[in-house]
Parts: C-alpha cells; sequence; structure tokens
C-alpha cells in the first residue's frame, strides 16, 4: 500500500490556509445581523426610521425600505431589499401599511421584527369620508391627559388591531402621544435585540418620550382660542392628530392618497366649508395638489401644506419629524383662527 506524503512546503501552505480561515472566522461572524460591530436596524419607512435613529444611536446602523419623495403606500419591495431583510438584527415596520413589506418579511424571515401598530391601539377613522364620523367631536383633546403615560401598551402582549384591519387608520404617528407609545416599544425591541447597549437605548426612549410630551403640550397649548374645529385636508391621514386635539377632519379622499372623490363628496365639502367658514385648503408634499386646489378655486379659499410625514424630502418643511410636526401646528393655527 502506498501511503502519499505531504511535503514540508505543503504542510506548511495548509497550516497558513487553516490559521486565515480560523482568523476569518473568528474576526467576522456573517449574518448575525451586525455589520462593523453595530445592529443593523431595516425600517419601513421614514417615522420609524426617525425613532431607530433617535433611539439606536451611533450604537446601530439604519437603513429604510422606503426612500425619500416615494409613497410608502405604494412602495414595490426589490431582492435585494428582500435579502437585506433577512440579514438584519432588526425590522421596525407598521404591519398592513404596505403590503409589499408585509410580503417581503414573510419571505426574508428576520431575526426579530418590531410592529409599531403592536405598540399602541389603533381606530377606524375611514368612515370621516363619507361626512358622518366627525373625527374627534366626541374626543375632545383634554379627555385624554391620562393617556401620556400609556404603560399598558408598551408592552410584549400587543394588539389585535393592524393597519391592515378593515378600517384601521395607520397614521398613529400623527398624534405625538400614541407615537412616543410606539418609541417606547421600538425602544425595547432595541433593548432585546442589543441587550449590551440596552441602558443606553432606555436612556434615549426617555429622553425622546420627553420631547414628544412637549410636543404634544405644545399642540394643546397652540390650537387654544380658535375660531373653527374643521380642517379640510387631502386624504384621511389625520384622524389621530383630529381626536387628540378635539379637532374635525374632513378629508377630499379617504384613507388611501390616491382615491378620486366622488361629485355628491364635492358638493357635501361645499357645504362643509361654508357651515364651518373653512378657510383653507390643505394639500401634501407626496401626493397631487389637483384636487385640493380645484376645492380651493372654487371656494376662493387659501391652501397650504399640512404634512402626513410619511417621508422626508426636499418639500418638507423641516428636517425631522419634529420640525415638520410643529410646521404642521403653525399651518393650522392659522388655519383655524388661533392665531
Amino acid at each position: 500500500m502506498n501511503i502519499r506524503r505531504s511535503s514540508p512546503a505543503t504542510a506548511l501552505v495548509g497550516a497558513m490556509a487553516l490559521g486565515l480561515t480560523t482568523l476569518t472566522a473568528c474576526s467576522f461572524s456573517p449574518g448575525d445581523g451586525r455589520t462593523d460591530g453595530k445592529l443593523d436596524v431595516v425600517a419601513s419607512f421614514y417615522p420609524l426610521q426617525f425613532l431607530a435613529e433617535r433611539i439606536g444611536g451611533n450604537k446601530i446602523n439604519v437603513s429604510t425600505l422606503t426612500k425619500p419623495g416615494v409613497e410608502p403606500h405604494d412602495l414595490d419591495i426589490s431582492p435585494q431589499q428582500t435579502a437585506t431583510l433577512s440579514k438584519a438584527g432588526l425590522v421596525v415596520y407598521l404591519k398592513g401599511l404596505q403590503p409589499a413589506v408585509d410580503r417581503a418579511i414573510g419571505q426574508a424571515e428576520p431575526r426579530q421584527v418590531a410592529d409599531a401598530a403592536s405598540y399602541t391601539t389603533l381606530e377606524n377613522h375611514g368612515t370621516e369620508v363619507d361626512g358622518h364620523d366627525h373625527g374627534g367631536e366626541d374626543h375632545g383633546g383634554e379627555g385624554h391627559e391620562e393617556e401620556a403615560g400609556h404603560e399598558e401598551h408598551g408592552g410584549d402582549e400587543g394588539h389585535e388591531a393592524h393597519a391592515g384591519d378593515a378600517g384601521a387608520d395607520p397614521h398613529v404617528w400623527l398624534d405625538p402621544v400614541r407615537y412616543a407609545e410606539v418609541a417606547e416599544g421600538v425602544g425595547k425591541a432595541l433593548e432585546k435585540a442589543d441587550p449590551d447597549h440596552a441602558a443606553f437605548y432606555k436612556k434615549n426612549t426617555t429622553a425622546l418620550v420627553k420631547e414628544l410630551n412637549t410636543l404634544d403640550k405644545d399642540f394643546r397649548t397652540g390650537l387654544k382660542g380658535r375660531t373653527t374645529d374643521t380642517f379640510v385636508t387631502t386624504h384621511s391621514a389625520f384622524g389621530y392628530l383630529s381626536e387628540r386635539y378635539g379637532l374635525h377632519q374632513e378629508s377630499i379622499a379617504g384613507l388611501d392618497p390616491e382615491s378620486e372623490p366622488s361629485p355628491a363628496r364635492m358638493r357635501e365639502l361645499h357645504s362643509i366649508v361654508k357651515k364651518d367658514k373653512v378657510r383653507t385648503v390643505f394639500f401634501e408634499a407626496l401626493v397631487s395638489d389637483r384636487t385640493a386646489r380645484t376645492l380651493a378655486d372654487d371656494l376662493h379659499l387659501k391652501t397650504d401644506v399640512l404634512d402626513p410625514l410619511e417621508g422626508i424630502g426636499t418639500k418638507s418643511r423641516g428636517d425631522d419629524y419634529l420640525q415638520v410636526m410643529r410646521a404642521n401646528l403653525a399651518s393650522l393655527r392659522k388655519a383655524l383662527g388661533a392665531v
């Protein structure tokens, strides 16, 4: 029997190769949800990206599926984005808002996901377009002071309702109090995904919630003394904001920003505008303003921007969530006669 022996040179090369392989395995663990030692976090769209960035700070890498200027509802997910989801350490999304994201998450099966809808309560504001639901008239802002803490909504137990449920309004981030609840949930998700930096995330979450509580107080104070509660906007994005501060949203379209109003709805809006002394029709940066301007021209009203904050772009009146929300407050104060 011939036994083939390796030469000393061959053995040395093999040993070096084994050493390099071992060194590479020690210095980089593929598929651990991290890049350069930082947790990789993927946010589905801007409001969740903002939370992840503010809470995660320099301990995480944040990317978003919805690029600036893209209407989130219309998002298509590329194979590369699906691959990014599968490699992420944490994916933060709002179930039901973007069906393409829901499908991609199901395919990618990320290590950990944080569903924003599970950290607060969703409600049905979709009937406002019919003119029968006065979106907040029975829920004056002063009646929600006890909700500022909302400890009971921030746990892992979650809620059954999601943005994809029939009639469920997904725009919870436009209510600073509910958004603070989501912030607390995202903070806890980061603590779970990256326990080594849990204290850092907890501290940042507390600071952000404090800022959101201040924003809530600014809205309450800023909207006092208004001459009307009613405002008209492109689509029903502001139901939670209206409910929080005792306003009455009338939308040209429903929850879908791309839908066209019926002639009957336009006639109804004419009557509402005159009855409630509406002075301004609001439109938004990411959606065509054609219908809003048509209504404003017909009734000799002003137009202004009320940003649903689904994305930050070149037309946004601010660099982040807090700045744009304060711009929204300034527009509402002017339109509602609070200044």
